[in-house]
């Protein structure tokens, strides 16, 4: 597969598991964590007599959870160890049929493990080792109920490793009740890697899609993926890249399982060039040629700005990333800065009017006031969708016939 030399992780996991101990791993994404575990996992199942799942792995997403799955058929190609990926949005019945050929490796998304576990369809009673990857991502999703309700039908005679991007408490108090005296594996804070470099382009909200559309046409970008903080709008700005000439799919969690693939693995292939996606995809997406990440929107935390910018720059590759701001972004700007180190770099693109005005979109009556850019003047003779009233909503409470009563029906 190419690798000629152990990544930081993998030179102080593999022994530690290897030795048989409980691994409690914090490492950024990128860093060949996957590998860290999958080796030594491999070697032991090789001295393990085959016919019964010995191997779990939980991870957040599903994309994620089909990712460890692939490299585990990559890396044990020659070893005849199989793997089963176990995710919602798709049938149960193929799964079932897979579960019942008793695999060695079962790699799920804790929810629909817990479906199959309930309805008798997967035997984990043999279960020597427990892989919970990308677990701050798990108790961010609202996963840890799930989780406990897991482990606690596992073998408690068992080995557990657990890598996290970040160690919170909560991670913590995790590890410390159903792990046995786990070595810590820390080989940095939540930081970008130092393979990326960072640039920031001051732009007004309303010009952000004609910026990006003038960076991806000066940019020598080989394969992007562009951030939105929400699905609405990785679909809209996806079309509108499209519109422009560019090969764009978006991706994000509306989309069915099979569309989400279809996306992800056309990405991959470069059959498309722009991959336009909220943060589901800042997470579980190992595409070693992205060359660069455009946040399109600010992220919320630098934790995410961290997970986001870290598909680009993996292992021993570079790659750059660059972030559209606005004048509300200026805290999380300093955040970011505070983290990398350094002022990040401020840019603008040669020719590009950032001063242009406003375009008002064309709307009907009915769908007038849906955009925050809709300048018009409103329609003095149009009754409001909702109460002026502020008195309104103590007279329904109470059962009085409102003025706007009418228009709440």
């Amino acid at each position: 597969m190419g690798y000629k030399e152990t990544t930081p992780i993998q030179s102080l996991s593999i022994p530690l598991i290897m030795q048989g101990k409980d691994v409690l791993g914090q490492a950024q994404t990128g860093t060949g964590k996957t590998a860290a575990f999958a080796l030594p996992i491999m070697d032991r199942l090789l001295k393990l007599p085959a016919g019964s799942i010995r191997v779990l792995i939980l991870a957040p997403t599903r994309e994620l959870a089909e990712q460890i799955h692939t490299s585990f058929g990559d890396l044990g190609r020659e070893a005849g160890i199989r793997s089963v990926a176990v995710y919602g949005g798709i049938s149960m019945g193929p799964q079932i049929r897979k579960l019942r050929a008793r695999p060695d490796i079962v790699v799920a998304c804790p929810g629909r493990l817990l479906d199959h576990m309930r309805n008798g369809t997967v035997d984990l009673s043999e279960i020597d080792v427990l892989v919970l990857d990308e677990a701050d991502r798990m108790l961010d999703m609202g996963f840890l109920h799930d989780i406990r309700a897991i482990m606690n039908e596992l073998p408690v005679r068992r080995q557990t490793l657990l890598f996290s991007a970040t160690l919170t408490m909560e991670i913590r108090r995790l590890a410390s009740e159903f792990m046995s005296d786990p070595q810590s594996v820390d080989i940095g804070h939540s930081a970008p890697v130092e393979t990326v470099s960072h640039a920031i382009y001051p732009v007004e909200q309303h010009l952000k899609t004609a910026l990006l559309i003038d960076l991806l046409r000066k940019t020598d970008a080989r394969s992007v993926i562009v951030f939105t903080r929400t699905k609405h709008r990785a679909n809209r700005v996806g079309t509108q890249l499209r519109d422009a000439g560019f090969s764009a799919v978006s991706f994000q969690g509306n989309l069915s399982q099979g569309r989400r693939q279809e996306a992800l693995d056309g990405f991959r292939k470069g059959s498309y060039k722009v991959l336009v996606a909220t943060d589901i995809a800042a997470r579980g997406i190992d595409v070693s040629s992205i060359s660069h990440v455009i946040n399109y929107d600010m992220p919320d935390t630098a934790d995410a700005y961290t997970h986001r910018i870290g598909r680009t720059g993996r292992v021993d590759r570079t790659g750059d990333a660059f972030t559209l701001v606005t004048g509300e972004d200026r805290d999380m700007v300093r955040t970011i800065e505070r983290l990398v180190g350094y002022p990040l770099e401020r840019r603008v693109m040669e020719g590009f009017d950032n001063n242009a005005e406003m375009i008002t979109r064309r709307v009907s009556a009915d769908r007038r006031g849906q955009f925050p850019f809709d300048r018009r003047k409103p329609d003095n003779n149009r009754k409001p969708p909702y109460p002026r009233d502020p008195k309104d909503h103590v007279r329904q409470a109470y059962g009085v016939r409102s003025r706007f009563r009418s228009h709440h029906r």
